[in-house]
């Protein structure tokens, strides 16, 4: 069956992203830290996570400039070892009645200076999440009241200024908002906290010609109570909204695949991306929305799926769609921990999602193009200009296993799509079909402007691989241990696209008109 079907992108930008919109978390968790009998974290958190690994610092340098979010959920009982702490600081250990199962923890400036030394070297653009249940005490079950003690993160925020360390944002609690996540604080608390902290920003930055942004709740969208944070706070108080994201549901749950192949499921987490901005328009135009914290599935990620190639479908359609309803920044739980890092855990040797990453971040500028189709929606499909240079650049994501897309150029405006349903052979579809459209490059591509491609797949197309194939060659890092190129294959703009079922593509247009994109 051959259906002719089109894909249309607008000339004018819909919404921007910031400079630097991929974004990865450290989390606090440690290596005994269990979900569904696995423990699945090792040594990867702030206070553990071996700094001097050579992948690690590669991992991050990639990227130029790496946006990394110090956070997660035991930041709220992080003690920092600095000024008149008035409490022993120790590591966090196991304890039944504490929150999430553990005690306090402590972070010692000797080990914040090793991280700060990680981060100068690298380039990486740091986002700290700071203790919002100190001084505070339970008032009932999940429920905190009492004044913020601001004095533990004052000293810790002074030490830093002190030592010159660039913190790009600093960020207050983690999943306090609405009946918040273990443990909840109510809007009105947190809006006066946030003043306070603000003042602390001020006062400590007032030599400093760089200020930093104030960034809250981290936690999950509830309607009610951001517009209250935001009313109670105040104009330019908080400078960024920060929400979590995780849509596919537990870790353990048997359908994370179906789901993340379900388009209909992909698309319902837009009414929270829909919400924040409205919230934000009405209580707080001065506010900014960003994923402060985005796993998929939650409790340590699913095993054999968020570390894997299936999970791509899902972290670029949330790229995608993040972008085009106004969000600045994403933050991918983890760059490395739990089943759902960038990195594997003990090797750290770049998982799927890693290159999904880079490859956004190298390939889609800040400028977001309204993109349509009335293709299946199992074609998933995102426009941006491109990052650095003039032209835009597609994402093509086909969720459908039995669908080869095949896109025709007609011109700057109107892409036709001719969609052939067929089952598939044995041979892989990718590879054949780019034997096609390659051969075809020659004469014409020589003579006329050309696109880029980067067709990414599973290796021996099993959707659970954890190597991802670019173009038909299988991603691994070189002999010297460097992260590998990532090459296009050109083909002339007036060749058709293939796009494979169950493969992702990202299609570079450097000629194409888009004024906005100037």
């Amino acid at each position: 069956m051959l259906n002719m079907l089109q894909l249309w992108y607008g000339t004018v930008t819909t919404a921007e992203t910031d400079d630097n919109f991929i974004c990865a978390t450290l989390d606090w968790w440690p290596h005994d830290k269990c979900d569904y009998n696995q423990c699945p974290w090792h040594y990867s958190s702030v206070i553990n996570l071996d700094l001097s690994h050579p992948l690690l610092a590669k991992a991050i340098q990639a990227f130029r400039y790496l946006r990394i979010r110090i956070g997660g959920s035991l930041q709220d009982q992080v003690l920092y070892d600095v000024g008149n702490l008035n409490s022993t600081c120790h590591p966090f250990r196991k304890m039944k009645d504490g929150l999430f199962g553990f005690s306090k923890g402590c972070l010692h400036m000797n080990r914040w200076d090793e991280l700060n030394h990680l981060f100068s070297r690298t380039g990486a653009i740091v986002t700290f999440s700071l203790n919002a249940l100190h001084g505070r005490h339970q008032i009932r079950k999940g429920v905190w009241g009492g004044a913020w003690d601001s004095s533990n993160a004052y000293d810790f925020m002074n030490y830093s200024v002190s030592k010159g360390y660039k913190i790009d944002s600093w960020e207050f609690g983690n999943e306090l908002s609405g009946s918040g996540i273990g443990a909840s604080v109510s809007a009105e608390l947190y809006g006066k906290d946030v003043i306070n902290l603000k003042e602390i920003i001020k006062d400590l930055y007032k030599k400093s010609n760089f200020k930093p942004s104030l960034v809250a709740p981290g936690g999950f969208y509830n309607q009610q109570w951001y517009a209250k944070l935001l009313q109670v706070s105040g104009s330019g108080i908080v400078n960024v909204m920060t929400h979590h994201i995780y849509n596919l549901g537990a870790g353990v749950d048997p359908n994370l695949v179906n789901k993340i192949l379900d388009p209909h499921h992909l698309s319902k987490i837009s009414e929270t991306f829909s919400g924040i901005v409205q919230t934000i328009q009405q209580n707080g135009p001065w506010a900014s929305a960003w994923v402060g914290e985005s796993g998929g599935a939650y409790n340590s990620g699913g095993r054999h799926v968020s570390n894997t190639f299936v999970n791509s479908f899902w972290y670029l359609d949330q790229l995608g769609m993040a972008a085009k309803y106004h969000t600045k920044v994403y933050c991918r739980q983890t760059l490395i921990g739990g089943n759902y890092g960038l990195l594997n855990t003990t090797t750290f040797v770049p998982n799927p999602d890693y290159y999904s990453a880079l490859l956004w971040h190298r390939l889609m500028g800040k400028g977001v193009l309204a993109v349509g189709s009335d293709a299946s929606p199992h074609l998933r499909a995102y426009a941006h200009c491109s990052k650095g240079r003039a032209g835009i650049t597609l994402l093509l994501i086909n969720l459908n296993n039995q669908t080869d897309f095949i896109i025709s150029v007609r011109n700057s405006m109107t892409m036709r799509l001719h969609v052939e349903k067929k089952l598939i052979q044995k041979e892989n579809s990718l590879t054949r079909d780019l034997k096609r459209s390659v051969s075809w490059v020659g004469n014409e591509a020589s003579n006329g402007a050309t696109r880029e491609e980067y067709h990414l797949t599973p290796k021996d197309g099993y959707l659970r691989s954890e190597t991802m194939v670019l173009n038909g060659i299988p991603l691994k890092l070189t002999e010297s241990g460097d992260i590998p190129r990532l090459d296009p294959v050109h083909n002339s703009v007036n060749s058709p696209i293939y796009i494979s079922p169950l493969s992702i593509s990202f299609v570079v247009f450097p000629n194409f008109d888009a004024p906005s994109c100037a």
